[in-house]
């Protein structure tokens, strides 16, 4: 988007530092190579905790519906900034991600199953929008 961004990480320092390096790292070359000293980022961010393998592709689609909702492109594969854009560089998902089975809640703990890497097919149409959400950023 021409004002925001999304992004799916899985730092190795605290989430706080790995934004610094991000919007650091970013607001230097750009002043840098644009001779600006325009402030690029707003202050601060909005983080959320991928729980599993249903809320991460839930964040996934969100993501990929955000160019085809503000009517950039009409899919998602047609956005160059996109990871559903063919081509475009991602890792694989964290192997820690596992689906939810409740009937197995039974307090013990066990190792997560490796997964198999899935196809996600890009999804077409309006913002996902959750109960209660609104899809306005």
């Amino acid at each position: 988007m021409p004002e925001h961004f999304h992004i799916l990480i899985t730092p190795s320092v605290t989430l706080e530092r790995a934004v610094q390096f991000i919007k650091g790292g970013f607001s230097f070359r750009a002043k840098k190579e644009l001779n600006s000293s325009m402030e690029i980022w707003q202050v601060g961010f909005s983080d959320h905790r991928i729980r599993d393998a249903e809320d991460y592709g839930i964040h996934v689609e969100y993501i990929w519906r955000n160019p085809v909702g503000r009517k950039l492109v009409e899919s998602a594969a047609e956005y160059p900034y996109c990871s559903a854009f063919p081509g475009s560089l991602k890792d694989e998902v964290p192997q820690w991600l596992k689906p939810v089975d409740e009937t197995k809640l039974d307090g013990a703990a066990k190792a997560a199953p490796l997964q198999k890497e899935q196809a996600i097919v890009a999804p077409k149409g309006a913002p996902l929008q959750e109960k209660g959400v609104s899809s306005k950023n």
